[in-house]
């Protein structure tokens, strides 16, 4: 019996230790809003947003521009092709760019490189087409619900993007 006994304690604690080990990749996404007041210079940061954002699978790279202001950022995706409706992209684009300039603090323009199509949107506009400024959100759910309201506006989605 003490031998079972031991056996059955050895394998728990084995699986217990092997399950700490293991690949969280199914785990929830953390919170972003500890990136808050991160800057384009600090590189890990701004990836690590990206990469926790919508497409982030498609994700290819991205271009940091902290030389000379306005700063900004390229982020090339890849080729997705028919798959998604200029709509969508577009979507994409505001969405990102809104999580992305709420948390870059001296984040003033980005560029999402879809392969075959690309936006431009600038922290300004972005600000003036909300009539609210993104740095006042302070957690995930309120920034989302705010976005999902705009975004249900498709004429005001496609004015966004009228230079």
């Amino acid at each position: 019996m003490k031998n079972i006994t031991k056996d059955f304690l050895s394998s728990f604690i084995l699986v217990f230790l092997l399950s700490g080990c293991s690949s969280t990749t199914d785990a929830p996404n953390e919170d972003l809003f500890e990136y808050k007041k991160s800057f384009i210079g600090d590189n890990s940061a701004v990836i690590h947003i990206i990469e926790q954002l919508p497409y982030a699978d498609q994700f290819e790279g991205v271009s940091l521009e902290t030389k000379t202001e306005p700063y900004g950022m390229t982020i090339q995706y890849e080729h997705m092709g028919a798959s998604m409706e200029e709509s969508e992209y577009k979507e994409a684009a505001v969405y990102n760019a809104s999580y992305l300039f709420t948390l870059i603090d001296n984040a003033q323009w980005v560029v999402f490189d879809f392969g075959d199509t690309t936006y431009t949107i600038s922290k300004s506009k972005l600000q003036d087409w909300y009539g609210k400024e993104l740095h006042d959100f302070t957690n995930e759910e309120e920034l989302n619900v705010f976005i999902a309201d705009k975004l249900q506006d498709v004429n005001g989605v496609h004015q966004l993007f009228i230079e």
